[in-house]
């Protein structure tokens, strides 16, 4: 009997028993950060543990389930033989970490023993596949090398977290952010302008700005939210449930969001293409900047990117 997807295999599997593939076994929609564009993507997981936020449609396409050991492998493999220029790699999908430690310590092992010009490995994770892990455990995956997290924090405000579905509270959030950075490794945290709708955009910039202070995050990262077809922020936007700020508004939201963010030393932009205004500033030192420049797009003395540039 074939092994169903998502299940362990009861011994590892040895890079004899298998040859390289001739590609790699990239399954529907794949997505990475921006500042994995050049890595290695090696996709370990289908989709993402959690998949109900109301705002995402990025997995809609499957279900969530461990990938193969023989395919993973096959895909190291691969990478071996005609990916020797990147030094970095990626786990995807949605929620890497998710995996359990035993399994994943070994695709770890794995990456180091046939890539070993690879010098660190990122992954997603969510709240709940930090807290499954032990303080030790990731202490272990940092020495594996895996040496960078992608939280997806959104927002800081609980009642709007409850109303988008993402699970778990603020301060639960700020928790498993504080122990992703006590185990050494580099934490990047997402936001979302726009996702509380045009009436509740300051307290949502407010109570973010207070999640990130707490947390204190290597970098943040902020998007404008897209809305995707078929998912239920597309539907409260389509029934006039929800309407989203205007370009000024997302602005505002932003600048209220970085006025109440007090990190100790990382960095806040919004460079991602999804922003009607990129920025890049080091905090606490870089705030007034950051503030200066919205004021000055907000007067209209900076030109926004045009909406047909946007993209998510």
């Amino acid at each position: 009997m074939s092994e169903k997807r998502g299940t362990k295999r009861a011994e590892p599997v040895s890079a004899d028993e298998i040859s390289e593939s001739e590609y790699m076994h990239y399954e529907g929609n794949c997505i990475r950060p921006p500042p994995e564009a050049f890595s290695i993507l090696l996709q370990v997981t289908l989709g993402c543990s959690h998949n109900k936020c109301t705002f995402c449609g990025t997995y809609k396409d499957k279900r969530f389930a461990i990938k193969d050991d023989r395919v993973i492998l096959g895909d190291i493999l691969f990478a071996a033989s005609h990916m020797r220029n990147q030094d970095r790699v990626f786990l995807m999908d949605g929620d890497a970490l998710i995996i359990p430690q035993n399994r994943l310590v070994r695709i770890l092992d794995r990456i180091h023993e046939h890539l070993p010009w690879v010098n660190g490995i990122g992954s997603y994770a969510n709240t709940k596949s930090i807290s499954l892990k032990s303080s030790q455990e990731l202490n272990a995956l940092r020495e594996k090398g895996l040496d960078r997290i992608y939280l997806g924090v959104e927002t800081g405000d609980d009642e709007l977290r409850e109303k988008v579905r993402k699970g778990f509270t603020a301060r639960q959030c700020a928790e498993m952010g504080k122990k992703v950075k006590s185990a050494g490794m580099h934490l990047t945290v997402m936001v979302l302008l726009g996702i509380a709708g045009k009436e509740h955009s300051l307290a949502h910039a407010r109570a973010t700005g207070e999640l990130l202070s707490a947390m204190d995050p290597d970098h943040v990262a902020a998007l404008t939210v897209i809305p995707a077809p078929g998912t239920p922020f597309w539907d409260q936007l389509e029934t006039g449930e929800l309407e989203l700020p205007d370009e000024r508004g997302m602005l505002l939201e932003m600048r209220e969001m970085i006025c109440r963010t007090n990190l100790q030393g990382g960095t806040f932009a919004s460079n991602h293409a999804s922003n009607y205004l990129s920025l890049r500033v080091h905090l606490p030192e870089g705030k007034q900047e950051a503030l200066d420049l919205l004021d000055a797009a907000l007067q209209g003395r900076i030109g926004l990117k045009p909406e047909w540039m946007r993209a998510f």
